[in-house]
């Protein structure tokens, strides 16, 4: 395999003939570049190439499930990572344009080793990219996202024979049915169903409606120049737009997706934006009545809910908070044994017998109407309110370059544990510990925290503050650490703030 050229200079022969990747494009959990301008064709081609590769290097069956989500150049960028994956000798099985999580379930349903999901995500238009797993539920780590990075860049990747192409049908209807099953909803449930224009346009409104909810649809129909917003259910231009649909239409909830459809926001029926880590305390409150016992995993992004709870607390659930990332987050779920697990961001992992252990919007999309089945004499406000009461901010993320954001935040982390050493604190609460599985969460004396990290995916660092106290110490907290983060000439703007 020829080594591929690091810089992408577009409207040369060489971007025709040669391929060319841009190192960063390989990140923690799954690969993601801007096109053209940071990979071309050829290097999606020596990508696959690599990927089939690193099959045969795993041992395992050269069967591999591949899909696209619904962006203009996705299928394109499909074509070429195939022919790769073909040269290397692999049976690529193409189940067609979908969202994440159905690819995720293809694994399953075709009993295929390997899935290679060409998707941005929640990225802008204009970003490409691949989630891919060998052992199911789980998808690439650091280690594999590493070894495949080197088999590329250093030109590693083995052609052998025996490739072939099958198209496979019908797996979007036993995705639907596996959803599903035969619930239906015994209270009547209105809910605005927001897609932002995305891939899961073609799949929320019919899974809504197949178990019985009565839908409100809020920008269903499929263009992938996303005309009213990005979607993505973090960020507050999808949240205020979700609300505003609802606060229109009456609904008693509103459900927003994100681009490939593996994360699920949530609105409730006053028209207050729940942030997903509290929506995940409202699941594992009922969760926990069904299940006792049970072991839930939230990132370190989360509310301190799950470890603080008493509602969790009397029905025995135990809380692990563990590293950012949906394939970290995957595989820790597995790891434990947990009943889920619950990012900030959106994802939810729901583990047997409520699901299979990835993450899959549509599947919270479907448990949180059971729960509201569950509770008929509840609305989300109540179960909202039912909550203690914390302050917290969204995920904020400041630019910072991807070639330097891991070497910025080593230094912000350093700053801050010499602060905890000599007892100092944020926002006039004393610093208690500080927690560096992922970035630093710094505890506070009365159980508020501040967190700073490093965007896996985006050029960014994310930074996340909760306090059990008031709108004004969070306020306060977050101003401390942000001297802290501006110390860093390199830390760009905020994309929203409190």
């Amino acid at each position: 395999m020829q080594k591929p050229h690091d810089k992408v200079t577009q409207n040369t022969w060489e971007f025709l003939s040669e391929p060319m990747i841009t190192p960063t494009g390989f990140r923690e959990y799954d690969a993601r570049w801007k096109y053209p301008d940071e990979i071309n064709l050829l290097g999606i081609t020596a990508l696959g190439l690599g990927l089939g590769t690193q099959m045969f290097e795993a041992g395992i069956e050269p069967v591999i499930a591949v899909a696209n989500d619904y962006r203009d150049y996705s299928l394109t960028i499909k074509n070429a990572l195939m022919l790769g994956l073909m040269q290397a000798g692999i049976h690529v099985r193409d189940i067609g344009p979908a969202i994440s999580p159905m690819a995720y379930f293809s694994q399953f349903h075709l009993d295929a080793p390997a899935v290679a999901m060409v998707t941005a995500s929640h990225n802008p238009n204009g970003w490409t990219g691949v989630k891919m797993g060998f052992e199911r539920p789980l998808t690439h780590g650091p280690d594999e996202m590493n070894r495949l990075r080197d088999i590329v860049l250093n030109g590693d990747g083995i052609a052998r024979d025996g490739g072939k192409y099958e198209r496979v049908e019908g797996v979007f209807d036993a995705y639907l049915d596996d959803l599903c099953g035969d619930f239906k909803m015994s209270r009547p449930l209105s809910v605005v169903c927001a897609t932002g224009n995305g891939t899961a346009s073609a799949f929320a409104p019919l899974v809504l409606k197949r178990i019985g909810v009565t839908v409100i649809p809020s920008h269903n129909r499929l263009d992938y120049s996303f005309p009213h917003y990005n979607p993505n259910p973090e960020d507050m231009a999808m949240l205020h737009d979700m609300a505003e649909s609802l606060r229109a239409s009456g609904a008693d909830l509103a459900l927003g997706f994100d681009g490939d459809g593996d994360r699920c926001g949530v609105v409730d029926d006053e028209g207050v934006e729940i942030f997903a880590d509290k929506v995940g305390v409202i699941m594992a409150r009922d969760l926990a009545k069904i299940y006792p016992n049970s072991t839930f995993v939230a990132d370190v992004k989360s509310t301190g809910l799950f470890a603080s709870d008493p509602e969790l607390l009397k029905y025995g659930a135990k809380a692990d908070y563990w590293k950012t990332g949906h394939s970290h987050m995957k595989r820790r779920v597995k790891e434990l044994g947990a009943l889920a697990g619950f990012e900030k961001s959106g994802h939810y992992f729901l583990a047997e017998p409520l699901g299979r252990g990835y993450d899959c919007g549509m599947r919270v999309a479907v448990e949180l109407c059971k729960l509201m089945d569950r509770n008929p004499d509840k609305k989300m406000s109540d179960l909202r309110k039912a909550l203690p009461l914390t302050f917290s901010t969204p995920t904020m993320s400041p630019h910072c370059p991807d070639g330097e954001k891991y070497a910025v935040l080593a230094r912000i982390v350093t700053r801050i544990q010499e602060l905890a050493d000599n007892d100092g604190a944020l926002g006039g609460q004393k610093i208690t510990n500080v927690v560096t599985v992922n970035g630093a969460r710094v505890m506070l004396e009365n159980g508020a925290w501040g967190l700073v990290r490093a965007s896996s995916n985006t050029p960014n660092l994310v930074v996340v503050c909760e306090s059990p106290a008031s709108e004004a110490e969070l306020k306060a907290i977050f101003d401390d650490l942000d001297a802290i983060i501006r110390t860093e000439p390199s830390v760009g703007e905020y994309d929203q703030t409190i």
